[in-house]
């Protein structure tokens, strides 16, 4: 499984525009002021839906603003670990798992983010072995905007539910298309 993707590199400056992050927990995804919740029944095994989150090459494949992910913490992963996603735009995550269940529930916030990014960002992925091959992944994206953004909060989650839910059928047919996956 690749642990990086090629060759993504931080814009000019990046780096030093970095800004903090809230340091949510699990408890965020309930009282976020931004949620949006996707699901779709995926014809795979939970252990196969985990290997392709592993796989860093395979976000990009499917979640349209991630432009690389960068594995920052050894394999096995746990809570704790961290990585470094890179998006469209010059958006840069600086992410830390604050839940990690192989094969049921993984969950990340953003530690750091870029000048102007969130306040707050949460992913949680849940996924349930519905039996003969088949999970349900249900995917909870959280986030506290800042400055303008914020007052814009009603109209950003409108926005986002039909964009997510396309990601995650993006994934399921990704998923389906049993891909092979980059060896690390």
């Amino acid at each position: 499984m690749a642990t990086q993707q090629d060759n993504q590199q931080p814009q000019p400056g990046q780096e030093s525009e970095r800004t903090e992050c809230e340091r949510v927990r699990l408890d965020y995804f309930q009282t976020a002021p931004c949620k949006v919740v996707a699901s779709q029944e995926i014809a795979a095994s939970p252990d196969r839906i985990f290997e392709i989150f592993l796989d860093a090459v395979s976000w990009t494949r499917w979640a349209m603003p991630i432009t690389g992910v960068e594995w920052t913490s050894p394999f096995p992963l746990q809570v704790g670990s961290t990585r470094t996603v890179h998006m469209r735009g010059g958006m840069t995550g600086w992410e830390e798992f604050i839940a990690w269940e192989p094969g049921s529930r993984m969950a990340f916030r953003f530690n750091q983010t870029i000048k102007g990014g969130p306040e707050a960002f949460a992913e949680d992925y849940i996924v349930t072995d519905l039996g003969n091959g088949r999970s349900r992944v249900e995917w909870t994206m959280a986030m506290t905007f800042s400055g303008g953004s914020k007052r814009m909060t009603p109209l950003i989650q409108l926005a986002l539910r039909p964009m997510n839910a396309h990601m995650l059928r993006k994934f399921r047919k990704y998923v389906e298309s049993d891909p092979a996956l980059e060896e690390a």
